[in-house]
């Protein structure tokens, strides 16, 4: 083969290679943040992401049930019907600080998290009563979620268990996405950003701008987006960036319909 030929040849190859998939996950959305989520929406749409795994908190920091906010189930309605996906997001996302807590348990969940490790130690049965609550508010409020994210990722066995009686389809932790239907794991870390201080941003973008570089061969990439990172500037300016690098060779999905293509995929091997 000349080398024109080869140079002509190498773009129908690339045409006809898999394109492989990318998630951007909108963490913390609740009637208190609505408006923060909306324009990151907005923003995403702008950047060429038109459908995004929404995380919804029933009740954030028990301020109220968000599916009693009418104007806010109106809101996720819609943006379900036009493809995005809402996931259950823990149901208060706080976890109350007990006494005599261990060195380990100070860091998940004071330090890693700020006091937001909800389902970090949960045992089974509050874990499926708060799961079951949620399930059966969001589809009361005709929203249909097959997933369950706990805040933070913190997840332990017992409430993974939970989740998974409880109807749930898949979950994820920050290194990877779990089908609770087939087992069947995919290991892929999300770039997810703090922002609670300088040095934590400036950590954050180092950190996940190596991560990216790692993910490069990843069946699945994901990108996780809390409300602040929005106001931060340097933050928001290299999500975008990872959002035009993985568009280049990636489709844009939701979990749902990334774990459905999955099983497909499998059924027919």
């Amino acid at each position: 083969m000349t080398e024109a030929v080869a140079a002509d040849f190498l773009p129908i190859l690339a045409a006809e290679a898999p394109r492989r998939s990318f998630v951007v996950s909108v963490h913390d959305v609740a009637p208190c943040t609505r408006e923060a989520s909306a324009r990151i929406i907005e923003a995403l749409q702008h950047a060429g992401v038109r459908t995004t795994s929404l995380l919804v908190v029933p009740n954030y920091h028990r301020e109220g049930s968000a599916t009693e906010d009418k104007n806010f189930v109106s809101w996720l309605r819609d943006l379900e019907a036009r493809g995005y996906e809402i996931v259950i997001h823990g149901y208060f996302h706080e976890r109350p600080r007990r006494a005599g807590e261990r060195i380990k348990e100070k860091f998940m969940t004071r330090f890693y998290t700020q006091d937001e490790g909800e389902f970090f130690e949960l045992d089974y049965d509050e874990a499926f009563a708060r799961i079951t609550r949620a399930r059966d508010e969001f589809e009361a409020a005709r929203l249909s979620p097959i997933g369950f994210v706990a805040p933070a990722w913190l997840l332990n066995h017992a409430g993974e268990r939970a989740a998974r009686d409880a109807g749930m389809q898949y979950t994820t932790r920050i290194d990877s996405v779990l089908d609770l239907l087939t087992g069947e794991r995919e290991a892929t870390r999300s770039l997810v950003y703090t922002t609670r201080s300088k040095w934590r941003r400036t950590l954050s973008l180092g950190w996940n701008a190596a991560l990216a570089r790692s993910l490069e061969m990843r069946e699945l990439a994901r990108l996780s987006i809390h409300p602040p990172d929005f106001e931060a500037p340097k933050i928001w300016d290299q999500i975008l960036q990872f959002i035009q690098r993985f568009a280049r060779t990636r489709n844009a999905t939701t979990y749902r319909d990334w774990i459905g293509r999955q099983r497909t995929n499998r059924e027919a091997t």
